[in-house]
């Protein structure tokens, strides 16, 4: 965003510095944390099973890479779930699902939850 009008204090930094990236980073590693802790037993063994992570580039957002088909299908079974969790720290959070071999990821936000749950 480069809006002129603003103040030169409120402009965001031409480029990073090192202290930035740190920061950056220790943000993503404490999200991660909180929202591992936050999750049930059940779904810190899924996502265990997966690399995962959680960026903060866009806007926050849980990257699962899975190791098989099978895992990929239990992810996306529990994302809705896994959803609910992340949108505890982050409103705008989204999830991001790479199924093995890094093929075309499945992308959904937090705030369109009710669009996937089940209501029979």
């Amino acid at each position: 965003m480069n809006n002129p009008s603003l103040p030169a204090d409120d402009l965001p930094p031409p480029n990073l510095d090192i202290k930035d990236s740190l920061m950056r980073l220790n943000l993503e590693e404490s999200l991660a944390k909180c929202f591992f802790k936050a999750c049930t037993q059940r779904q810190q063994a899924l996502i265990s099973t997966c690399q995962w992570y959680i960026t903060t580039a866009n806007a926050p957002t849980l990257v699962i890479e899975c190791p098989d088909e099978l895992t990929n299908w239990r992810v996306l079974k529990s994302l809705v779930k896994l959803g609910g969790v992340l949108k505890k720290l982050a409103k705008n959070a989204k999830i991001r699902v790479y199924p093995p071999g890094m093929g075309t990821p499945f992308e959904m936000r937090v705030d369109e939850l009710s669009v996937y749950k089940y209501s029979p």
